[in-house]
């Protein structure tokens, strides 16, 4: 089926037929939620495969792991929302199979359950280490409560942390292990790490903020295998070196959950290909949301796949509102913040390392504005331990400025 055929209309009996949400995470919750609240009276049906329900994922790589928030805090509702709005749930439960032509989600138990639109939140899974050692004991990503709870512990006994791969999940775990007494030793392959995202005068920024605060960060390095004794790992291999370990924290990424999508003959790129409004290109009763949808960004004019939890917040409710008739798009800039030692950062749009950077403000002091210029125009902006102004800097984005003004403090940003 073609782009264009996705534009029918949805199922007649979609409300009677009901919404099944696949996937428990944040952006599922959106889902539920926006339904409700926009008056969607037809049953609604989550199923995820965690035991637990909807939850933010940002605290586990930041306040609960630093042990500053308990796990309470990340829920998305209270234990007894979903009853109270008529969402039955299936937590703990596999989607086997996604039947389009009989319009059901087929459980591994076996149950099938009916849908008149049925939303795809099935999230990512972190990458793995294919090398020899990589099933070793002690050898850890970072996902689910469970992953923070043991990456946690580990902290608490001062375990020997090493971190394979220098990203922005990897750095927040760096600043809370070294905070917690650990040693830490962070391994990347790249110069800097984060150099994709930041270039390379602000990745350089954040590496000399990890050393100031002890972390062993080695760049330009690649891992050969992990080594380890009696079934638990002992240490990482760089060929010349063996870098000891208590715990190895592998943050190398992670993949979108494309499988059910791509065994239902739905079109998979990056992630589940959908347009504008979240409706899949093959088929207008199925949409994608979170970080498995590969979506239309309408101001871009190209389709994105976005990670952060700003976003499955904004596409959740996208798709209730998509659900109950509204004609609204995928059009914000992305968004998202990180906490690391005493640097506090947000940060709005889509740059790259090959973009123009302008510093606004002094770089050395530790509180300044980062703006990426591509053809001119502001890709992103990122305050860094300047608040209050995001909202501000996500104005600007799209928009040619000259770079003088942009570095110029005696300017408002409202001004620009």
């Amino acid at each position: 089926m073609s782009t264009t055929d996705s534009t029918r209309e949805a199922t007649p009996s979609a409300e009677d037929a009901g919404v099944v949400v696949v996937g428990a995470g944040l952006a599922a919750a959106h889902v539920v939620e926006s339904l409700r609240d926009r008056g969607y009276a037809g049953p609604v049906t989550l199923v995820g495969d965690e035991d637990d329900r909807p939850y933010e994922r940002p605290p586990l790589s930041k306040g609960y792991l630093q042990g500053a928030t308990e796990i309470g805090e990340a829920y998305v509702h209270p234990s007894d929302w979903y009853a109270r709005h008529d969402v039955s749930t299936r937590f703990g439960a596999t989607v086997a199979a996604l039947d389009r032509e009989a319009h059901q989600v087929e459980l591994a138990s076996g149950e099938r359950i009916p849908y008149g639109t049925v939303v795809l939140a099935t999230g990512a899974t972190p990458r793995r280490l294919r090398l020899p050692g990589g099933d070793l004991s002690g050898v850890l990503t970072l996902r689910r409560i469970g992953d923070s709870e043991a990456i946690r512990k580990a902290i608490s006994e001062h375990a020997r942390v090493v971190i394979v791969g220098g990203g922005w999940i990897g750095l927040e775990v760096a600043a809370a292990a070294r905070a917690g007494g650990s040693e830490v030793t962070v391994l990347e392959m790249a110069e800097l790490p984060l150099l994709p995202v930041l270039g390379p005068r602000v990745a350089e920024h954040f590496a000399r903020l990890h050393r100031d605060q002890g972390v062993h960060l080695r760049t330009g390095v690649s891992v050969r295998e992990l080594v380890g004794e009696q079934g638990q790992v002992t240490g990482v291999s760089l060929g010349d070196e063996v870098v000891p370990a208590d715990v190895v924290i592998v943050g190398i990424g992670a993949a979108p959950n494309t499988q059910l999508a791509s065994d239902a003959g739905l079109t998979v790129r990056s992630g589940v290909l959908v347009d504008e409004h979240l409706r899949s290109v093959d088929d207008p009763d199925v949409l994608a949301v979170g970080d498995v949808a590969e979506a239309r960004h309408t101001v871009l004019g190209e389709p994105l796949r976005v990670e952060h939890w700003d976003n499955a917040i904004r596409q959740g409710k996208l798709a209730g509102a998509v659900i109950t008739g509204g004609d609204d798009t995928y059009d914000w800039a992305p968004y998202f913040y990180t906490d690391q030692f005493d640097l506090g950062m947000e940060y709005v749009g889509h740059g790259s390392a090959d973009d123009d950077v302008v510093i606004r403000g002094d770089l050395d002091s530790g509180e300044f504005i980062a703006f990426w210029l591509r053809d001119g125009a502001v890709s992103a902006a990122m305050n860094v331990n300047v608040w209050d102004v995001n909202e501000h800097l996500r104005a600007l984005i799209g928009r040619e400025i000259d770079s003088e003004r942009l570095a110029d403090t005696s300017i408002e940003l409202t001004d620009l």
